[in-house]
């Protein structure tokens, strides 16, 4: 009994302390992509005039929300571990259904709309369940995807109009009510159009998703190891298949809000920006192998993207820049993520190791020298 009771001494319940704050901080994903934010506004703040006008903050805001609404989707699938190839065309696939209806067909522009999103959840519920059920990669699968409806976009566009552009989209009925929703921007300060709101609040959902419900919490449990996950629980097809329909969802909202915003719908619209949207979100800190990341790394990614954007056009470069750009940010983000991770994960083993007893940290008689060499004695007598 007496040799029991020293052994539970000796292995106190002891409170770990909590990381430092520097490695709190480093083991954040999106925080690379932050400092890179700041630089990058910093730097077109003072080699431009036009970059912090207020004219000039919407234009860099507006660029930044449409591909941030769609990298926020993208972060969270990859995060679970997929990709989707097919985001960008389901941009412009999503505008023609919309226009096609509502100026060809007549259909009320809200009818068009809502038939638009259950098309667009319908590819990426088709995606999810042939991904999971195939066992094909995503990669594979949305690549199909994406010529699937590059194809049908352009001949089933021109087949209906005889062009492979939608146009008139103005004089639909309903068209002006649903452009409230879709194509306002706001009358106080900067002329913001409503896709920064959209962005915005898209962001906070999605954050709230994965950092505060257990689907954030089977979300990073497929990306990281969709077996172990199985095992203990977790339904990976249905999150899965969630993920899928998100990007399609976004893909959706892009869509309406680029349609509402120009009132004409290309076929080519979309197609090409898919591989930006991944960047974007590796830039905020995703893992291209899946279970690390987060949605404000890819709404910061996309900040990114659209300042330097809109800051070679103000300060007048050669557009040519952007995709040398590109390159070198990926690259960039890929190194440092990896770097800052492992040393993060590194200073955490430490600073857990050194707090352990069963590693050299402090023990009951450290802690507490008083009252265990009280015990001591009690216990010798």
């Amino acid at each position: 009994m007496a040799t029991a009771a020293r052994e539970r001494r000796a292995l106190p319940d002891i409170d770990v302390p909590r990381a430092a704050l520097a490695v709190r901080v480093l083991r954040r994903p999106e925080v690379g992509a932050f400092a890179a934010a700041a630089v990058i506004f910093v730097f077109f703040s003072v080699v431009t005039d036009t970059f912090l006008t207020p004219a000039g903050v919407a234009t860099w805001l507006e660029s930044a929300a449409l591909f941030g609404i769609m990298a926020v989707a993208v972060s969270m699938l990859m995060i679970g571990g997929e990709f989707d190839l097919s985001t960008g065309v389901m941009v412009g696939s999503t505008g023609l259904i919309t226009g096609v209806l509502a100026t060809h067909a007549g259909v009320n522009i809200w009818v068009a709309v809502v038939v638009s999103l259950v098309v667009a959840l319908a590819i990426g519920l088709a995606n999810g369940l042939m991904v999971m059920r195939t066992g094909l990669p995503s990669f594979i699968v949305t690549l199909g995807t994406f010529f699937i409806l590059q194809g049908l976009n352009l001949a089933l566009t021109k087949a209906i109009t005889g062009q492979v552009a939608i146009q008139g989209l103005s004089e639909a009925g309903g068209f002006w009510d649903a452009r409230w929703l879709f194509g306002s921007s706001t009358t106080v300060g900067p002329a913001l159009q409503v896709s920064v709101l959209w962005w915005l609040v898209f962001t906070a959902l999605c954050t709230w998703v994965l950092l505060r419900t257990r689907v954030g919490n089977w979300i990073f449990s497929v990306g990281g190891d969709a077996r172990s996950a199985r095992q203990v629980g977790v339904p990976v097809l249905q999150t899965k298949i969630g993920l899928f329909m998100t990007t399609a969802f976004a893909g959706w909202l892009v869509g309406m809000l680029s349609l509402f915003r120009t009132t004409t719908a290309q076929a080519s619209t979309g197609v090409g920006v898919e591989f930006i949207y991944i960047i974007c979100a590796v830039v905020g800190g995703c893992l291209l192998t899946g279970g690390f990341g987060s949605a404000i790394g890819g709404a910061l990614g996309a900040l990114i993207y659209g300042m330097t954007y809109q800051g070679i056009v103000f300060a007048g470069w050669d557009n040519n820049w952007l995709k040398a750009f590109l390159g070198a940010m990926l690259l960039a983000a890929v190194v440092v993520n990896m770097y800052v991770r492992r040393r993060a994960e590194t200073a955490g083993a430490a600073a857990t190791k050194a707090a352990d007893p069963l590693n050299g940290g402090p023990t009951a008689e450290s802690a507490e020298p008083a009252a265990d060499t009280g015990a001591e004695r009690g216990e010798a007598k």
